[in-house]
C-alpha cells in the first residue's frame, strides 16, 4: 500500500488520510480474525462446528479482501487521479443503461423466485431443525439472496442517474 500519511497540499485530504487509516486498521482486524477462526477450526473434534467455522473463514477471507480493495481503491483516488481502482466508480451513464435495466430485473426476478424456493424448503426441514444444520444452512443461503436482492436494488436505483 502506498504512504497516505503525506499532508503536503498536493498529498491526499485529512478526510483520505483518515479514511485509510480507519480501512487498513480493519484490514489488520479481519486478518486476526482470521487467525482465530482458523485457530478455533484446528483445536475442534467437532465435524459441524469445523463446517460451520469453515463457513465463517470463507466470509472473513472476502471481508479481508474487499477492505484491501477499499483501501487501495481510496489510495488510487487520492494519489493516482484518471487511473482504474479496484472498486470501480459507476459507471451506469456511461454504458447501455437499457440492457443493464433488463438484466437487473431478470436477476431480481430469479433471487425472489429463490427467496420463495428457500422459504418452502425451510418449512420442509422444520423435523430437523433441532439435530441438524440443514435449517441454519438454508437461513444462510436465505440472507444470501436478501444480500443479492439488495446489490441488485442498488444498480437498479443508480442505472439512469447522471454524473454529478
Amino acid at each position: 500500500m502506498t504512504d497516505m500519511k503525506n499532508e503536503s497540499s498536493a498529498g491526499p485530504s485529512a478526510w483520505e488520510r483518515d479514511l485509510h487509516a480507519h480501512l487498513t486498521s480493519h484490514v489488520a482486524i479481519e486478518r486476526g480474525m482470521l487467525e482465530e477462526y482458523r485457530s478455533a477450526a484446528e483445536a475442534s473434534t467437532s465435524k459441524a462446528f469445523k463446517y460451520l467455522v469453515d463457513l465463517l473463514i470463507e466470509d472473513e477471507i472476502r471481508h479481508h479482501q474487499i477492505f484491501l480493495d477499499l483501501a487501495d481503491s481510496l489510495e488510487t483516488f487520492a494519489l493516482k487521479p484518471g487511473t482504474d481502482p479496484k472498486i470501480p466508480n459507476l459507471d451506469f451513464n456511461q454504458t447501455n443503461q437499457d440492457a443493464i435495466l433488463e438484466l437487473t430485473e431478470q436477476l431480481l426476478e430469479k433471487e425472489q423466485e429463490d427467496a420463495l424456493e428457500l422459504k418452502r424448503l425451510q418449512r420442509e426441514l422444520r423435523d430437523v431443525k433441532n439435530t441438524s444444520l440443514w435449517g441454519l444452512l438454508v437461513d444462510l443461503m436465505e440472507r444470501d439472496t436478501q444480500k443479492h436482492i439488495a446489490i441488485l436494488n442498488f444498480a437498479k436505483k443508480n442505472v439512469g442517474r447522471r454524473k454529478r
